[in-house]
């Protein structure tokens, strides 16, 4: 790859984690808001797959921030899980590359 090829992919994948990452934040705000109204919730699904997707970091300091969810061992270990799944994800692709 040329420098320019690799500073694209990098500028890139940062923008998609940003946005991924602002998606995160505004629907565990939202399911938040929605559950002390009462009203319909965002599904747990959800809620992991904007973490897979590579939201885990912003949801989980959300998370904390916003104590939702927090009391929830699925979440509290599970979205943690996920970001050791995708450091090590980042690691091998660095190492291969």
């Amino acid at each position: 790859m040329e420098l320019t090829t690799v500073s694209f992919v990098i500028i890139a994948v940062a923008a998609y984690i940003i946005l991924i990452s602002l998606v995160s934040v505004v629907v565990t705000i939202r399911d938040k808001s929605c559950a002390k109204k009462g009203s319909w919730r965002v599904p747990e699904k959800t809620l992991f797959i904007l973490s897979a997707l590579g939201g885990s970091v912003a949801m989980y300091i959300t998370m904390k921030a916003i104590r939702h969810k927090t009391q929830h061992k699925r979440f509290m270990i599970g979205i943690p899980l996920i970001m050791v799944a995708q450091v090590v994800v980042i690691v091998l692709l660095i190492i291969r590359f």
